[in-house]
Parts: C-alpha cells; sequence; structure tokens
C-alpha cells in the first residue's frame, strides 16, 4: 500500500466487501441503507476510492458482464481484510460536533423569542424525520440482523429520541421565558 493514509471511505468500501463482492452502485446503496445517517458516501468517492484500493491491492476488480453491459464488482484482498483490522484497532479520532442548528441556537438571542424557537423546531423536525427513517430499519423479531450493524441502529433510534426529547423541553423554555410577566 501507499504511504498516504486511508480516508473513512475507503474503510467504509472495505467493510462492506468483508460481506462479499459488490459494485460501486451497490456500495453506495448499502451505504444509503445502513451508514449513511452516521458517515455519508458519495459515488464521487466511492468510485476513486475503489480504484485507490484496487492500485494498493487492497480490493481486486472482477468483470462480471450482466445484460450485455460490463459490471466490475470488488472483493476485499487479504492485505485489505488485514488494514480494515488494523484501523478497527486503532482508537476512533477525537469527534468534533458539528451542527448549524445549534450553532444558530447559540446566538438566537439577537432574534426574538418567537423566532427563535423557530430553530429549535427546525432541528426537532428534521430528528424526527430521521428517526422514523431509522425505526424503518429495524428488523423485525424474525429477521436475523447482524449484532453490530443493530447496536449501531440502536444508538442512532435512542440519539434521535433523545435530541427529540431535548428540542421540546427547549422549545417550551423559550416560550416560557417569553411570556408576559416572567421573571428571572
Amino acid at each position: 500500500m501507499d504511504s498516504d493514509p486511508l480516508s473513512a471511505t475507503a474503510y467504509v468500501i472495505l467493510g462492506m466487501l468483508r460481506r462479499g463482492p459488490l459494485s460501486g452502485y451497490e456500495i453506495k446503496a448499502m451505504v444509503d441503507n445502513s451508514t449513511r445517517f452516521f458517515w455519508a458516501a458519495s459515488y464521487g468517492q466511492i468510485y476513486p476510492e475503489l480504484r485507490r484500493l484496487s492500485e494498493a491491492g487492497l480490493v481486486e476488480g472482477i468483470d462480471a458482464p450482466t445484460g450485455g453491459r460490463r459490471r466490475t464488482v470488488y472483493e476485499v484482498t487479504a492485505d485489505g481484510e488485514e488494514e480494515l483490522k488494523a484501523w478497527l484497532r486503532q482508537p476512533p479520532e477525537t469527534y468534533e460536533m458539528r451542527d448549524e442548528g445549534l450553532l444558530k441556537l447559540f446566538f438566537a438571542a439577537a432574534l426574538p423569542p418567537q423566532e427563535a424557537v423557530e430553530i429549535v423546531r427546525s432541528m426537532r423536525h428534521y430528528r424526527e424525520g430521521v428517526n422514523r427513517r431509522l425505526r424503518e430499519l429495524e428488523p423485525t423479531k424474525d429477521e436475523e440482523t447482524a449484532a453490530y450493524p443493530l447496536m449501531v441502529l440502536r444508538c442512532g433510534i435512542e440519539y434521535t429520541d433523545w435530541f427529540v426529547d431535548w428540542c421540546k423541553r427547549t422549545e417550551e423554555r423559550i416560550l416560557a421565558a417569553a411570556r408576559p410577566g416572567k421573571q428571572s
């Protein structure tokens, strides 16, 4: 492998390919139905990374003709498997949360309370939508699901549950503080 460190998207690809050979299109579809809620990847990231991983010997492309079209599917090599395991064994980099809604709320004293509460409502509505989509991914009790992806899914559901509740409490606080006769 070259000396340049791999991107997180490269590790997403290696992890997805552990499940079996996939095309770039199939990798994108898997990302859209799994990791996109905490780590998204676009076609513009996936295909260059596949090329880079292939050049580094971490994945291997296989021509798989389908209906007269040429399609390349990729599979992880033994070196790719070792690279993924080495990355998994490293502690995660420090997480820096970035949320424009929270940034706006931080400075919302510049607005009337009725406008400031709209910032929180917008954040709540977005998280409610994410929560609904995550719950749609929850397996039924009859479905067999890998334990670790299910743990991450539960984290997403529980986090968005908490965030929605926090938004509701915050909306109430803003509106209560704006009521006439309210004393601090």
